[in-house]
Formats: C-alpha cells, structure tokens, sequence
C-alpha cells in the first residue's frame, strides 16, 4: 500500500526513498571529508611558506628575553603580594 510522502521520502513520491539517501549522504559526507582534507593540506602549505619567512632569535636573544621576563615576573608578583597582605590586613582592621 502507497503511503502520502513525508520529509524522510523528500517528497519524491509515494514510496520511501529513505535507502536511496543513505547512499547520496553518504557520497556527500565524502565530498565534505575530501573538501576538509583539501583545506588542510592547504593551511599546512601555506603555513610552511610562513614560516620560512620568521626571524629567528639566536640562543642569546632568546635567552636575554627569557631573563627580562623571568624578572618582570618576579618583580609583578612581589608587588602583588605585598598588595594583598596590605588589604588583607585593612579588611581584617575594618571586620574586627
């Protein structure tokens, strides 16, 4: 018996075409897998270009830039610190 069309037949007619999508998702799915691979390839071509381009610090460059961030660091956080025993020590004034 012929059934009236519903959105898994597509409206196609009457019969349910519903094993006939499988194989059309799935050819889809592969276009989309193989347009994804595509754009990867792409991406890491591109970047590979990039890079070539990138100045590169020598060992004593990066070591100086190491230093002055390690500093920086430490410098930040012992004023921190201090900040934060100093309000620590007002709220517990103000609290009792």
């Amino acid at each position: 018996m012929a059934r009236a069309p519903d959105s898994k037949s597509g409206c196609w007619g009457f019969e349910s075409l519903l094993a006939c999508h499988y194989v059309f998702v799935g050819f889809v799915y592969m276009e989309k897998i193989k347009l994804m691979i595509s754009k990867i390839k792409r991406f890491l071509r591109e970047a590979k270009v990039e890079l070539k381009k990138v100045t590169w610090p020598t060992p004593k460059e990066a070591l100086a830039s190491t230093s002055v961030v390690i500093v920086v660091v430490i410098i930040v956080s012992l004023f921190l610190g201090v900040v934060d025993m100093g309000l620590t020590k007002i709220i517990r004034l103000v609290l009792g």
